[in-house]
């Protein structure tokens, strides 16, 4: 059993609404590590301002990679193992703005415009927008 995964697969099914986090409600990829984060670790470290669905792609600015760095671990993506925290570039050139938990070796848990919580096989495409991966802190496995 992993907490983590655990956590992460009551959301499956939870509608995509664009910065929520309420487990049968609504949440966006970070609502579902928000709502993760919650259940396995506690309180949320800070409260999280306003933000766009481009994640500040205009000016480059890699904002969703940066407050992963700050509460999470970084992890090699060659090591990764359910639990891990995957961030994605949903386009070539573009900031990381896409979040997942690995749930099983090849696939990951997910919440996706129209489609709402889900697990999906961590295919080929997905795979090459896979640009970095953490572990949720220690203690938490």
């Amino acid at each position: 059993m992993n907490p983590v995964v655990d956590a992460a697969r009551r959301w499956i099914g939870t509608p995509y609404l664009h910065q929520a986090s309420e487990l049968g409600v609504g949440a966006d990829c970070l609502g579902l590590v928000r709502g993760v984060w919650r259940e396995v670790c506690g309180a949320e470290p800070e409260r999280l301002p306003a933000y766009t669905r481009d994640w500040a792609e205009a000016d480059g600015r890699e904002v969703l990679w940066s407050v992963a760095q700050r509460f999470f671990l970084p992890c090699d993506l060659a090591t990764i193992t359910p639990g891990t925290l995957l961030l994605f570039r949903m386009r070539d050139g573009s900031v990381a703005k896409h979040l997942g938990v690995l749930s099983e070796p090849s696939q990951f848990i997910h919440a996706y415009d129209r489609h709402g919580v889900v697990e999906n096989h961590l295919t080929s495409p997905w795979r090459k927008r896979l640009v970095a991966a953490f572990m949720f802190p220690d203690g938490v496995r």
